[in-house]
């Protein structure tokens, strides 16, 4: 059972349901939440802490997407529950997090709520253009660009500028070779808008 005592809901009859179906999980850092290919039982919204959703293929290859911030949800976890179908997505714990499970069975039946409608529209509305800047970054942008974003995503994340990332594990998000991501840094250091150490690289621009 989850207490809401600052719930970002007002509706008391949301806010019954939510208390009495609802319980909130407690995830260490980097820990994993939701793999690519588990069932959807639950969609998580996010109450502390931040998750990171990376999409996989079946291949094992991953790209970064997006975060959730406390009081966010994954649009990707809500599809998937009201087109029964498995996860696409990884949700990991960026930093010691806490989620509230919402049952998948519940999502669609609490659109009776006018309130729980307007956050799910809203959700897939703010998703579907952080998607629409991925994409753009893929596309449009040399991979340079896509790098500096990503660690400035993941630094706004953990807010921090100094990251504890392997350029492997950075390759890895953005599909593509670990020497490719070291060149690219080494050149973004000479450029003064990272300065790398082991295993540590620190954003030195906004």
């Amino acid at each position: 059972m989850a207490c809401m005592e600052h719930s970002i809901f007002s509706d008391p009859r949301l806010l019954e349901e939510i208390n009495k179906y609802t319980r909130t999980k407690f995830i260490k850092k980097d820990t994993v939440l939701i793999q690519p290919g588990d069932e959807i039982v639950f969609v998580p919204l996010v109450e502390k802490g931040v998750l990171r959703i990376v999409r996989q293929d079946h291949e094992g290859r991953e790209i970064f997407l997006y975060h959730l911030y406390p009081g966010q949800t994954c649009a990707m976890a809500i599809n998937c529950c009201q087109a029964d179908r498995k996860s696409m997505v990884k949700a990991i714990a960026e930093d010691d997090t806490e989620v509230l499970q919402v049952p998948a069975k519940l999502v669609d039946e609490w659109f009776k709520y006018p309130e729980w409608k307007t956050y799910i529209n809203s959700t897939y509305g703010a998703r579907f253009a952080e998607l629409i800047e991925v994409i753009d970054l893929i596309a449009f942008s040399n991979m340079d660009k896509q790098v500096l974003h990503y660690l400035q995503e993941r630094a706004k994340a953990a807010n921090t500028r100094a990251l504890y990332i392997t350029h492997q594990e950075i390759a890895d998000e953005l599909h593509t070779h670990r020497e490719a991501i070291s060149r690219l840094l080494r050149t973004m250091e000479q450029k003064d808008i990272v300065k790398l150490g082991r295993n540590t690289i620190e954003l030195l621009t906004d």
